[in-house]
């Protein structure tokens, strides 16, 4: 019976190798993929890294990602090249990095027109919640808002301001409709519970030339757009949109210090990656990113710009990132806002 029995079982032990090695066959692509991968991951970057700017070239964020990128040109010991891709407020660009390989080789210094663009835009490309990663922070442009003293004689502060708007008609420039701008003074003439008229343009320039000229009295605008008029004194600033933004007007106060506690508005930029980057580069870049703009050297170049360095970590911008779609969502909704 014993002699039975073995010879029962005995074809039970080839089929149990069998069974293994076909298993071992079926993993083991899975498996060199998955370390091939980390490999990869281990030795980026191997070649050129592109980084996508949605905007124009000469403007802040293209400034800013030209001087980051060089930055890290010499930190990663490979280049990285901007590639301008401007249109519809960022989303040209922001669309064309999400649809990406996610290698490490596509990055993006977005903006915060891109930001805006998909809550106020009727052609929604991408989410900003969801359809990329965030690296980190990078910077975060002022906004002041400033009047032609020649239209509002007399006005030298946000309380002042308010009472003119409420005496007479008065009308402000944006860079256009749904900009950071023009969602921002919705967002005050709420709180203040005053009238104006909103005026959109095609851009800054366009809108503070006809501020200069007398045809609109206000604007509410970055501060790299602003200074050079401020400077001259045919332009005047009321308020700054932060309290950070002292630093390059200190004699002026913020809206929030003005009295509209919780007013805090800026412009900003972080870089970004398509989902699916591996984790190791994402955190290649966020280390690399964080001594960069504590340098004191990158801190003149953003404040040459008209920015502040103000890096914080990806779940920080991520976090931001929500927030501030939520926080301008709820105007362009309330105000009926879109392109």
């Amino acid at each position: 019976m014993k002699l039975h029995r073995m010879r029962e079982t005995e074809p039970a032990a080839p089929r149990r190798l069998l069974l293994k090695s076909c298993l071992a066959a079926g993993a083991a692509p899975w498996l060199a993929s998955l370390s091939g991968g980390a490999n990869a991951a281990s030795r980026w970057p191997e070649k050129t890294v592109r980084m996508v700017v949605a905007f124009p070239a000469g403007g802040p964020t293209d400034a800013t990602a030209r001087l980051v990128a060089q930055k890290l040109t010499g930190a990663l010991g490979q280049s990285v090249i901007v590639d301008n891709r401007p249109g519809a407020s960022g989303s040209i660009g922001t669309a064309s990095l999400i649809k990406s390989a996610p290698d490490g080789y596509t990055v993006s210094m977005f903006g915060m027109p891109a930001l805006v663009a998909p809550i106020v835009y009727r052609n929604n490309q991408y989410d900003v919640r969801k359809d990329f990663t965030c690296v980190a922070s990078v910077y975060d442009l002022p906004l002041v808002l400033m009047i032609n003293p020649l239209v509002l004689p007399g006005v030298n502060d946000l309380k002042g301001f308010i009472a003119a708007a409420k005496a007479q008609p008065v009308n402000y420039s944006t860079a256009g409709s749904g900009s950071i701008g023009h969602l921002a003074m919705e967002q005050l003439k709420d709180m203040g519970g005053f009238p104006m008229q909103h005026v959109g343009y095609k851009g800054s320039a366009p809108a503070i030339t006809d501020l200069l000229g007398g045809q609109i009295g206000a604007m509410f605008v970055d501060l790299v757009a602003a200074m050079p008029h401020i400077r001259s004194g045919r332009l005047k600033a009321l308020a700054l949109g932060s309290a950070d933004a002292r630093a390059f007007l200190p004699e002026v106060p913020s809206v929030a210090q003005q009295g509209f506690a919780g007013f805090n508005v800026s412009s900003w930029s972080g870089l970004i990656v398509p989902n699916g980057t591996p984790a190791a580069v994402v955190t290649r870049l966020d280390s690399e990113l964080r001594r960069i703009l504590a340098e004191a050297d990158t801190k003149r170049g953003l404040e040459n710009i008209g920015a502040l360095s103000a890096y914080q970590p990806p779940e920080v911008m991520k976090r931001r990132m929500a927030s501030e779609f939520e926080r301008w969502n709820k105007v362009a909704s309330e105000k009926d806002i879109s392109i």
